[in-house]
């Protein structure tokens, strides 16, 4: 059982002030976590919780978030403090007030920013999780290898755990050996990444000000996330435009999308199981039969 006394007091303390007369209210968000927000007389909170295993999967997206945030690029809500209170971990963040308005350009052109911080080596210097699975990324300075093993292949091994049928672990291994030729001579700079840019993961401030939350966070090739945002639905076309505005992409990127989308696909597999295995399979074939 969560206890809130203690989640109010680190509030307290991170904030360096007294949490005046606070209560917590339960609020929509999403399937993993339970969410909720605190308001006191001055100040609000948005507060996800969980079982105590997953204080360091909290631990991560917070320094996720503030690698996101020093970037200076985009605005992410802040974390505040993070830790286990009873049998419950949690993870306290900035309280914004969002919005699904119209942000896409801003969007487009500040995502293009995030993705000009690079570092010299892909992943991060942690492991984290993309959902609820774990993200591995220790780092590689080989992009292809660092895609091949970290995303593609430790999929494909959840998925066997999963059950997943034959032929798809058959073409996922056939996929996974063809990674150096999909990418051929594509020597991406590894950038600072979201991770997980659905629609789903980010909003919009009163004043237009876009807001993403929930990464993923590593450093790969900036058309991961471009990729994932066309993967459920798409989002509005002013987006694209001013991402490739403010930073084009190379020649190639709606082949290599493919096989990037293929990890999010087999991950929605290993989660939640149904046709997810079907559609990665599919988007297997697609690639493939270009190969022949």
């Amino acid at each position: 059982m969560v206890s809130w006394p203690t989640i109010h007091a680190a509030i307290s303390a991170a904030a360096g002030r007294a949490l005046p007369a606070p209560r917590q209210r339960a609020v929509g968000g999403g399937c993993i976590n339970q969410t909720y927000v605190i308001d006191s007389a001055d100040a609000h909170y948005f507060v996800k919780l969980n079982d105590a295993s997953a204080e360091d999967i909290f631990a991560a997206e917070a320094e996720g978030l503030r690698a996101l945030a020093a970037s200076g690029a985009i605005r992410v809500p802040a974390p505040l403090c993070w830790g286990v209170a009873g049998d419950t971990a949690y993870l306290v963040l900035e309280y914004l007030h969002l919005s699904h308005g119209d942000c896409a350009q801003r969007l487009g052109a500040q995502l293009a920013a995030l993705h000009r911080h690079t570092a010299t080596r892909h992943g991060w210097r942690r492991d984290n999780t993309i959902g609820a699975t774990p993200q591995l990324n220790a780092p590689c300075d080989d992009w292809c290898e660092f895609w091949r093993e970290r995303r593609l292949g430790y999929q494909l091994q959840l998925a066997a755990q999963r059950g997943a049928g034959a032929a798809l672990l058959r073409k996922g291994e056939r996929l996974r050996e063809a990674v150096a030729e999909i990418l051929g001579d594509h020597r991406p700079p590894a950038s600072l990444l979201h991770g997980d840019l659905w629609s789903g993961n980010y909003g919009a401030l009163d004043d237009g000000q876009p807001v993403i939350f929930d990464p993923a966070v590593y450093y790969g090739d900036r058309e991961t996330d471009l990729a994932m945002t066309e993967l459920f639905g798409g989002f509005a076309p002013g987006f694209y435009q001013a991402y490739q505005t403010h930073y084009p992409l190379a020649a190639g990127y709606p082949q290599r999308k493919i096989p990037y989308n293929i990890y999010h696909v087999l991950n929605h597999f290993n989660l939640f199981g149904g046709g997810y295995a079907a559609q990665a399979e599919r988007m297997m074939d697609q690639l493939l039969a270009a190969r022949r």
